[in-house]
């Protein structure tokens, strides 16, 4: 999980290059959502549901990794 603490989420479209100027939220990432022929998509707990049903190129059942911990909570 220390790899990607500094992953800003990139929900709910995820978007890359010059097409990520839809993405509006700088809250760290705390998941990556796995798609196809795409790089993972990192996103913040708020945007998880939306990134499953928009974002591009999402698996079916959705494959969902935990790369960081929610800002506020306690382990």
């Amino acid at each position: 999980m220390g790899v990607h603490r500094s992953a800003r989420c990139r929900g709910p479209y995820g978007g890359e290059g010059h097409q990520a100027d839809g993405t509006d939220c700088s809250d760290p990432a705390v998941f990556e959502v796995a798609r196809h022929h795409r790089p993972p998509l990192p996103v913040c707990p708020v945007h998880l549901g939306p990134s499953l049903l928009l974002a591009a190129g999402v698996l079916w059942p959705p494959q969902i990794h935990l790369i960081g911990r929610a800002p506020g909570l306690r382990p």
